[in-house]
């Protein structure tokens, strides 16, 4: 089935259909890692957005449910060079193509992919339309033009889990005589597994919530520790989110990763903007300027931090070393940090795990627990 790409400017791609016949709009963006498009998709920071692996094979290691970063794919859509026609893994339990359209997800293959990401890095991010269904470009274009834009959009309200939940979810992430040491509460601005995977394997219970979730319902939980998840869309129109979480910081440790560096910025009175087509991928190197160290980093963000509105009490702690934007800062007198990337990676690689044991080494000491 042929599948065509609009762009908002006029740009137009044509293809073949993979996943679910239909048409989807988004933001058009795109991803530099080779590998981990299942992590990709079920990432709830990729909601909204039409996203393009740059990597020019995909598909070929098939899908399995271990690999989920979340309940279900948040993608809008999905454009790759080439999908893979052969599955070649142990792990697999079925081909990618098969996947996309048992979750509904319209994509496209065979479009010059080099062209749309040069074209996206040259006039910036825009919004799109994917169709197997309209072959008018000019309703094409103008669908892409009318869609949403990510500016002033609120997504992580919309991904968040409906009602608190804890991890682990099930006995197998839970090994025999796992100990236990502290309760964390999480926000779920749209967490990845693998980020909670990384905080109970240190000890920690999590109590994970829905976004919107009062300072008050929090400390009520009486948790050692506060953790503000990545997700989504624009973080400007969560100031009533950003209240609540200054009310935390001022009182547990808390520490952020990528939308919610994002909003612990705007509860203590900094600002964010939209970058130019973001950073997406597994490779972006970040300078840990307490230690003069680079890590390299999985990133996955349409918008930054200012660092020009932090107030004094706010200290950059990493700056990213392709184009100098704020990566992290920290709190200089509270224990309270964030990073803009993604420690736990999944995919990508684990140079900035140690952050996971920043935060616990901020918890109040407690004796262990065997879990039952």
């Amino acid at each position: 089935m042929e599948a065509i790409l609009a762009l908002e400017d006029g740009r137009l791609f044509y293809g073949k259909s993979i996943g679910a016949a239909g048409e989807t709009t988004g933001e058009v963006v795109f991803n530099t890692a080779m590998t981990g498009y299942q992590e990709v998709l079920t990432d709830p920071s990729y909601a909204g957005q039409l996203v393009t692996m740059t990597c020019p094979h995909i598909g070929n290691y098939g899908v399995n449910p271990e690999d989920m970063e979340s309940r279900q794919p948040f993608v809008a859509g999905f454009i790759v060079r080439e999908l893979s026609s052969v599955v070649s893994n142990w792990r697999a339990t079925e081909s990618l193509g098969d996947y996309l359209k048992r979750h509904g997800i319209v994509g496209i293959e065979g479009i010059d992919t080099r062209a749309l990401v040069r074209h996206i890095r040259e006039r910036g991010a825009m919004r799109g339309v994917i169709s197997t269904v309209e072959r008018e470009a000019s309703r094409l274009v103008a669908k892409a033009a009318n869609a949403p834009g990510m500016v002033g959009a609120a997504l992580a309200k919309t991904v968040t889990c409906a009602a608190p939940y804890t991890w682990p979810l099930a006995a197998a992430e839970d090994p025999p005589g796992h100990r236990l040491r502290w309760h964390v509460v999480a926000y779920d601005f749209g967490v990845k597994f693998n980020i909670l995977r990384h905080l109970a394997a240190l000890g920690c219970r999590i109590t994970v919530v829905p976004a919107t979730t009062t300072a008050e319902d929090v400390l009520r939980l009486q948790p050692d520790g506060v953790f503000l998840s990545n997700g989504p869309g624009d973080p400007e129109p969560l100031a009533d989110i950003a209240r609540e979480v200054r009310l935390l910081a001022e009182r547990l440790p808390t520490f952020g990763i990528c939308l919610g560096h994002q909003v612990l910025a705007l509860a203590f009175g900094g600002k964010t903007f939209k970058l130019k087509y973001g950073h997406r991928g597994a490779n972006h190197p970040v300078k840990n300027l307490t230690t003069g160290k680079v890590e390299i980093t999985s990133q996955n963000h349409g918008f930054a931090v200012d660092p020009e509105s932090l107030p004094e009490e706010l200290e950059v702690t990493h700056i990213n070393l392709n184009d100098g934007t704020l990566e992290g800062f920290r709190h200089r007198h509270l224990p309270v940090f964030c990073v803009q990337y993604h420690p736990e990676a999944a995919p990508g690689p684990h140079d900035a795990a140690y952050l996971f044991e920043a935060f616990t080494a901020l918890l109040p000491s407690r004796p262990a627990e065997v879990a039952a």
